[in-house]
């Protein structure tokens, strides 16, 4: 088995898990410690400099970006599946949406999440959840709108689903995906039914 994800439950490591259970890539799930102590020890920073979640070994190769995993699994692994062709215009889309998902909708829910949950109490801003919010629900509602007459982000499912999946797991978190976005309620569903997404999530 080549490929090594280590893990920590709801971290961006479900992104890569998920992927390898929809394209049937072996892959050894490998959990971590998430404490501070060892995420900013000297044996994690060697794979991880940042001491973020996740990480992946692929024979001698390590990477620790969630949304490059999964664009290196599908070049190596996926054999032209879940990605359109490269090139084209759903290919375009493709990589707008699997960005727009990571640097654009979980960007404000991170804040979100730090100013509401992770940071200690006397560094909280509350002004970063108002503004989180804010700039959530604009990109809630880009992806609502997206999907009217459709059921995924492109004419079927792809890895950009699985991208957008992780951040709306993130969205449900901390209480922004509401039903003011019925149709993004009813994706998020759909890909919470797929047995990929429930493995990763287990």
């Amino acid at each position: 088995m080549a490929i090594r994800i280590f893990h920590v439950k709801g971290t961006r490591s479900v992104r890569v898990i998920w992927l390898c259970e929809e394209l049937g890539v072996p892959c050894e799930v490998v959990p971590i410690d998430f404490s501070a102590d060892y995420r900013n020890g000297d044996e994690w920073r060697a794979m991880s400099p940042t001491g973020k979640v996740p990480a992946m070994t692929d024979g001698d190769m390590t990477m620790f970006e969630s949304g490059a995993m999964v664009q290196y699994i599908l070049e190596k692994y996926g054999q032209g599946r879940l990605q359109p062709e490269p090139g084209t215009a759903d290919s375009a889309l493709y990589l707008q949406w699997c960005w727009f998902a990571e640097a654009t909708l979980a960007r404000p829910l991170g804040d979100i999440m730090h100013h509401r949950y992770l940071k200690a109490e006397a560094e909280r801003l509350p002004e970063m959840v108002v503004d989180g919010e804010k700039r959530a629900r604009v990109c809630l509602e880009a992806v609502n709108s997206a999907l009217q007459g459709q059921d995924y982000l492109l004419a079927e499912f792809t890895a950009a689903d699985i991208m957008m999946g992780y951040s709306l797991l993130l969205a449900a978190r901390v209480e922004v995906l509401d039903d003011r976005y019925p149709r993004v309620q009813v994706y998020f569903e759909k890909l919470k039914a797929r047995s990929g997404y429930q493995t990763a999530t287990a």
